[in-house]
């Protein structure tokens, strides 16, 4: 007996485990997460380390080199690279796919511990770190601006209230404040006042100091009663500062307000947000890795009116970008084809059966093994998203061709004259077989997928496991339900009972069946000509594969674009604002612009960006009312390139980002060297050789050495003559010219810096570094020209680390029509012809590493499919040569599938890689019915 006649046989059975597989299919889709890609997120951790004042390479060698030797000992690391700039070093760690990111924390934290007694002893402030991926585009964006309250108010309730309140919400793993105008206090000195008046820049500092304390003071105990004691030693604001006593000069004090300016201002002045040319603060929300999109965005939107409703009046709070909002028109997008997928099967199969009995039954078998599907997906715990759906909606054809095989085969048997159930009992014992060999060959070509490392395995694994999945239940669907419905449902209907249509169709389909009739009957006469034809195929398919461009991920289009501009290295912040913001009104005058997101300098979150890089962030249209997104780009180009003194580099977002390091292209080729003078040398002429290549644009660099600097050179020798120690001299350059933090103003919500430094007049040229005194250990005050000199060169303005090495960044877009295997072609051509010296270590990073370690392993995956094909079929048929027959169409396959992608202008990318497996598939599915029937 077989499995379709116990089946048959028991119609009440199968109803209930078909109504059992449709239940549990429903309630598993319902509790399936919905996210826009599986979880393939590297575990990365950002590690933020600070020094105020320390220059760019004191950072790298004395903040960044001992945490990065203690980082490096960390198992499951697989890259490390760090960005030092101003007083601040960025160090990012990227662990291997399998590594536990919450293990991982606890092993930077012990490794920041055991780093700790190597660090500077002025670092105050320990390293800190996240749970964050700082080249993932963040996936919510909270705009607050004012027409009425100034920015320090904004920026109050943004930090205090908004960005530590999202914090906590499971799964954000850092909030930026971009824009960020904190309250403080800038204490603006006259140096020329000070000079007249005989006072020290150091005795300002000190006197800001003692003047603004908020320390204990005590309690009183009566006999009967206890007090508090409290006093004003905390000023609060600008105006309570100014009347503070410096100096006495000749029996007259010197008030604050006489030697300079106390304004109420901001903690860093050298930073801004525009949103649509209106300055604002804007919160940018990051995900941990490994989190789902929508369920942190929906959190967020919940807590949105409570935010609203708190906030002062005047701060109005707007959504810039929501990124859940693409994810689910992807799903819909995606879940809209799956089921007009589901309309053009069971269109075709009318068309060929014309008999709406026969048509009904193979249909049923769809939605059985795509429900039944969901609960496999439940159990493995994925989610709804483009690659299952994809994997959902390319197997529609599959599943389906099990039910029409059987339906076909009984419908044969009725043909002969034979009742419903005797046709059904015989087709499917006769057809039992076949589809067994076509279910589990199939689920078989997805076998090797499951074994792929890195990136694209990760995404590959949940749809081989989807489709491997679809198929078994659709296997099961046919030989159960199918031949049950076929003995009850199906009935012939006579030729003559049918129209004009219907004879027309058959003519049509006679017709195409005795085409293939007589050239099948040519083939097998002349079966060597066959074969020579065979082998020439096999060679040309197998020249395209190897010939064709290949590429990573195909460009999408998720509703936004991001803008990094770059000036020149000696910018100053007014003129960078000036042409950001020009850049702005470009892309916002752009009819498919929607809203646009202007920045400059750092965020609250420790970025290393410095003052000529910087930002704009892009939410496109709805996708009917504009150009795609690649289109768009290619528009705003040439209108941004105009903008003298600017360089202006468009990235279309991707959906994945690979690698820790956003740069101002999509895809990385590092250069590392011990010796920065030889690293130095070689990276510009590479970036030149690159520009010219024809596949490459926007090719930049993140080296920046070039920053104009001033130079004082002590005289030791005098500074001791005089009593002025070289710690004394660099206080007071500290004082006057680093926006130092001098006091602090605590509040019960917040506490706010004050800032010393000279009246912005002074600080605008070095000839101001001679207007400055300091107290000699034997009182007098000594003029800083006197004991040092100015010197002009130029220093970095970043220093960056790949592993433990110098490292210098070049990163590129590619042309349209450009494929990554042609780039990395190119590029390893002009290493070969430069003739670099050993020393200098290049590497592809990011996305395009990810590309070499995914198309070194897919002809092989191909060839794997292939065989463990012919593992089975040999077990199934018990014969070394029908497997070989049965996958011998496919290089005739390959070559068509090949040839189209040369036709439309595809490269050869991940998802044609997918589609070449598919292929396998149907061709060894079409293959093994005509063996079977040969047989």
């Amino acid at each position: 007996m077989s499995i379709a006649e116990i089946f048959v046989r028991r119609p009440v059975m199968t109803g209930l485990v078909m109504i059992g597989i449709l239940t549990f299919g429903i309630v598993s889709y319902r509790l399936l997460p919905v996210s826009d890609l599986p979880t393939v997120d590297f575990p990365t951790i950002a590690v933020t380390a600070s020094l105020p004042g320390a220059n760019p390479d004191t950072m790298a060698s004395a903040v960044a080199t001992p945490l990065e030797k203690e980082f490096s000992t960390i198992a499951g690391l697989d890259s490390m690279d760090s960005t030092n700039a101003l007083g601040i070093s960025r160090i990012t760690l990227q662990f291997s796919l399998d590594r536990n990111i919450d293990a991982a924390a606890a092993d930077v934290q012990a490794a920041i511990t055991r780093a700790l007694k190597q660090l500077p002893p002025q670092m105050t402030t320990p390293p800190a770190f996240q749970k964050v991926n700082p080249a993932d585009a963040p996936i919510f964006y909270l705009a607050l601006t004012s027409s009425t309250l100034p920015m320090s108010t904004v920026d109050e309730y943004a930090q205090t209230l908004l960005a530590q309140r999202i914090s906590t919400i499971n799964g954000v793993a850092q909030v930026q404040v971009l824009g960020s105008q904190k309250y403080a206090v800038r204490v603006q000195l006259n140096p020329k006042a000070l000079a007249s008046r005989g006072i020290g820049i150091d005795e300002v500092a000190d006197a800001l100091s003692r003047h603004n304390t908020n320390l204990p003071t005590g309690t009183l105990y009566g006999t009967h009663r206890a007090y508090t004691v409290e006093a004003n030693g905390q000023l609060m604001n600008a105006a309570a500062f100014r009347p503070i006593v410096v100096a006495w000069r000749n029996g007259a004090p010197v008030r604050l307000s006489e030697i300079g300016r106390v304004i109420d201002s901001v903690e860093n002045d050298k930073l801004a947000a525009w949103l649509n040319d209106e300055r604002g603060i804007v919160l940018a929300i990051q995900r941990q890795p490994g989190t789902n999109t929508i369920e942190i965005v929906d959190a967020i939107k919940k807590v949105l009116p409570t935010f609203r409703a708190q906030a002062p009046a005047g701060i109005k709070i707007d959504i810039l970008y929501d990124r859940s909002v693409s994810v689910r028109e992807s799903v819909e997008d995606v879940q809209f084809t799956l089921m007009l997928a589901l309309a053009l099967v069971v269109l075709v199969i009318f068309i060929f059966l014309r008999n709406v009995s026969a048509t009904l039954i193979p249909s049923l078998a769809l939605p059985m093994s795509i429900v039944g599907t969901f609960s496999v997906m439940y159990l493995f715990n994925y989610s709804l998203d483009n690659i299952s759906l994809m994997a959902l909606t390319l197997c529609v054809g599959f599943v389906v061709d099990d039910a029409i095989v059987m339906l076909e085969n009984i419908n044969r048997h009725m043909e002969m004259g034979k009742s419903a159930m005797q046709a059904t009992l015989e087709g499917a014992r006769e057809i039992g077989f076949t589809i067994v060999s076509m279910t589990l060959s199939l689920a078989a070509v997805f076998i090797p997928v499951l074994f792929m490392g890195g990136i694209l395995g990760k995404l590959l694994h949940e749809f081989a496991v989807t489709i491997m999945a679809a198929v078994l239940v659709s296997g099961f669907v046919s030989l159960t339900l199918t031949p049950m419905l076929c003995s009850r449902w199906l009935r012939p209907v006579a030729r003559a009972n049918h129209g004009k249509l219907y004879r027309w169709s058959e003519r049509g389909f006679d017709a195409v069946r005795d085409v293939y009739d007589t050239t099948l009957k040519w083939s097998i006469r002349h079966s060597r000509f066959t074969m020579l034809i065979f082998f020439v195929v096999f060679g040309v398919t197998w020249w395209l594969f190897v010939s064709m461009p290949k590429g990573f991920l195909p460009s999408t289009d998720t509703g936004q674009l991001l803008i990094f501009t770059e000036a020149a290295q000696d910018i100053s912040f007014d003129e960078m604002a000036s042409k950001q913001r020009q850049a702005a009104r470009i892309v916002q005058a752009d009819p498919n612009v929607d809203a646009a997101m202007a920045f400059i300098g750092p965020s609250t979150s420790g970025s290393s960006q410095t003052l000529n890089l910087g930002r704009i962030f892009i939410r496109l249209k709805p996708r009917n009312e504009r150009l795609t997104a690649d289109h768009i780009i290619e528009e705003l180009r040439p209108k941004l390139t105009a903008i003298p003194g600017m360089k202006v580099y468009l990235q279309n977002i991707p959906p994945i980002r690979i690698g820790g390091k956003l740069t101002k292209s999509e895809y990385q080729y590092v250069l590392q060297d011990a010796e920065t003078s030889e690293l130095y040398h070689w990276a510009p002429i590479l970036e030149e050789k690159m520009r010219g290549l024809p596949a490459f644009i926007d090719v930049n660099t993140d080296l920046q050495i070039t920053n104009p600097t001033v130079k004082v050179q002590i005289d030791r020798d005098k500074a001791a003559t005089l009593g002025v120690t070289a710690e004394q001299i660099e206080d007071a350059l500290y004082s006057g010219f680093g926006s130092r933090q001098v006091s602090t103003i605590y509040t019960p919500s917040n506490e706010y810096w004050v800032i010393l430094e000279l009246e912005p007049e002074f600080q605008a040229s070095p000839e101001a570094l001679s207007l400055l005194y300091v107290r000699s250990g034997t009182g007098t005050l000594v003029p800083l020209s006197s004991v040092s000199s100015i010197e002009r060169g130029v220093s970095p303005l970043t220093v960056t680390h790949q592993g433990q090495l110098p490292s210098v960044t070049l990163s590129f877009n590619l042309k349209p029509g450009a494929s990554l295997s042609q780039a990395i072609e190119q590029i390893d051509k002009v290493i070969a012809d430069l003739r670099i010296p050993p020393t200098l270590i290049g590497s592809f990073q990011g996305a395009a590493q990810a590309f070499q370690s995914s198309i070194a392993g897919m002809g092989l995956l191909l060839i794997m499919s292939v065989f463990v094909i012919y593992l089975i079929l040999g077990i199934l048929y018990e014969s070394y040569i029908h497997p070989i027959t049965i996958l011998s169409g496919l290089p005739t396959a390959g070559l068509g599938a090949l040839l189209t992608l040369k036709l439309f202008g595809y490269d050869l990318n991940m998802f044609g890689f997918v589609g070449l497996i598919m292929l396998i598939g149907i061709v060894k599915k079409n293959a093994i019915m005509m063996i079977d029937f040969a047989l």
